[in-house]
């Protein structure tokens, strides 16, 4: 089994690498395989509503990592997505990619298990985190919780790991996506999918 963590900071190794670190460490210490995919700092396109991935699942856009994280996805049995917290909400630049990635693909992620982390200096940690849980909540994927809401505070990665409270929320975090990623194995995604009605949303309306 393998978790995707998608770094959404323009910063590789900053305060949002450093709770998806956390995160991952209970993740691997279960025995179950982590791999992280950086957006990176470079421009990424907002979703246009061309409708293109209706008939190939990509889109049409393939000048960034969107696509190159949708087959990652794919392989993957479950996914944390990280963001720092700007104006309360999470990095736009994520919500970009995140907007494309999941416009009518949804169905390629069905019932895999999901989470999001953010970190703030000091407030909107709850809004950024309730906006990244709705990619999640309209693709039937299940939401790993945690011992609260998961974000983290520190303006450097220094002081992010002086949160005890908020690096021990990601500890439990990691906990609980491995137990429930080897609950889902124990039934199967392919047998669980079996079993739904296709309810696959537009997502938009154009």
């Amino acid at each position: 089994m393998r978790v995707l963590l998608i770094n959404g900071s323009p910063h590789e190794k900053g305060c949002t690498y450093t709770i998806l670190a956390e995160v991952a460490g209970q993740i691997e210490a279960a025995g179950i395989e982590t791999e992280y995919f950086h957006i990176g700092d470079g421009p990424i396109r907002g979703c246009t509503g061309c409708g293109g991935c209706a008939k190939t699942a990509r889109c049409v856009y393939n000048d960034d990592g969107v696509n190159a994280c949708v087959e990652k996805l794919i392989k993957a049995d479950g996914v944390v997505v990280g963001s720092p917290v700007y104006y309360a909400g999470p990095n736009g630049a994520l919500c970009a990619f995140l907007d494309r990635m999941f416009f009518m693909k949804s169905q390629l992620f069905a019932f895999k298990p999901a989470a999001a982390v953010v970190n703030c200096r000091r407030g909107g940690g709850t809004a950024a985190f309730e906006r990244l849980n709705k990619y999640f909540t309209i693709s039937r994927m299940p939401v790993v919780s945690s011992q609260y809401w998961n974000t983290t505070h520190g303006f450097t990665p220094e002081e992010v790991r002086q949160d005890k409270e908020g690096m021990q929320i990601m500890r439990t975090l990691g906990k609980n996506m491995a137990w429930m990623l080897r609950a889902v194995a124990k039934e199967g995604i392919a047998e669980i999918a079996a079993q739904q009605e296709d309810t696959t949303p537009t997502n938009f309306i154009r």
